[in-house]
């Protein structure tokens, strides 16, 4: 049985959220940034699922859990708002996300549909239920709810589209009325 992380005897390197001086570590968050100074982006080294993409066995013989592709459909409503606005709040959020597929959209109700790497359906759709609020305010979208999610995987995706039903395929691209 593996040890679970951060078991006795596993240290682990400084993370962002515990890296700098004490004084600058408050309940886990990582230092405060100066107002217009940019995060540092550090790499990864390549791990199992990157090996195993590319066909490689990891090192010590163990499966490796690849991230699947998933296609996700959100679905929002809420109060009437103005259609300029909806679409310009869309729009704003494909650009910043340019996984958005397509976004259907009508003054109170709106569906945007995407594909989304994971590793499996709760990670997928635990991304997908964080989408509409985290980005609400960057993009300017509609302080409406999510009314339904539908989270099916790539195979499913496509057998559902050759045998004549689910969803049609996401075309057009972009931000487009009911």
């Amino acid at each position: 049985m593996a040890a679970a992380r951060g078991s006795a005897g596993e240290t682990a390197p400084a993370s962002p959220r515990t890296a700098g001086p004490p004084a600058a570590r408050v309940a886990g968050r990582a230092p405060a940034r100066a107002p217009g100074e940019e995060r540092t982006l550090t790499s990864v080294a390549a791990g199992d699922r990157y090996l195993a993409e590319e066909g490689a066995e990891p090192k010590d013989g163990r499966p490796v859990d690849v991230p699947r592709l998933w296609h996700v459909t959100l679905s929002v409503s809420g109060g009437e708002a103005p259609l300029t606005e909806v679409r310009r709040a869309l729009e704003q959020l494909a650009h910043d996300h340019p996984f958005l597929l397509t976004s259907r959209y009508a003054g109170d109700h709106a569906e945007i549909r995407y594909w989304e790497e994971a590793r499996d359906l709760h990670d997928a759709a635990a991304v997908a239920l964080r989408l509409w609020g985290e980005h609400r305010q960057t993009a300017g979208l509609p302080p409406w709810e999510i009314v339904g999610l539908e989270v099916i995987d790539r195979q499913t995706y496509h057998q559902r589209i050759a045998a004549g039903y689910g969803p049609a395929p996401a075309t057009p691209v972009g931000v487009h009325p009911y």
